[in-house]
């Protein structure tokens, strides 16, 4: 589904607001690794707001996303003071974590496993 243009704005005030809520609260950097913001996404009817965390070298990224759900309150606590006077109404937010690098490592070695595999049968001339 493509995203609207009043979406595309919500997510771009989100993002910045919560990169510089997630320094302040210092969930930047959890168990010895760094996390960020991947991306946000909002439903069409702006009540909803689905953000993608990446967790680099982070020990249990599972954990780290439980920590964050429940810093969550004061997360929203803190951006709704900051875009009260640009939304009507704060979305609610819901952490994931953002699996798309592993996605891209898997198909990677899947297109070498290929690779070899053809180099393995091709004709010698």
């Amino acid at each position: 589904m493509i995203e609207g243009k009043r979406q595309k704005q919500v997510a771009a005030v989100l993002e910045k607001d919560m990169n510089e809520i997630f320094q302040r609260l210092g969930l930047s950097m959890i168990d010895g690794g760094m996390v960020s913001i991947a991306s946000i996404k909002i439903t069409p009817d702006l009540f909803d707001a689905r953000i993608y965390l990446s967790f680099f070298k982070v020990n249990d990224p599972i954990k780290a996303l439980q920590f964050i759900q429940d810093k969550s309150w004061e997360i929203k606590k803190e951006l709704t003071v900051r875009v009260r006077h640009q939304l009507r109404s704060m979305p609610q937010l819901t952490f994931y974590i953002d699996d798309t690098l592993d996605y891209v490592d898997k198909m990677e070695s899947l297109f070498k496993e290929i690779k070899s595999q053809e180099e393995k049968f091709k004709p010698k001339s």
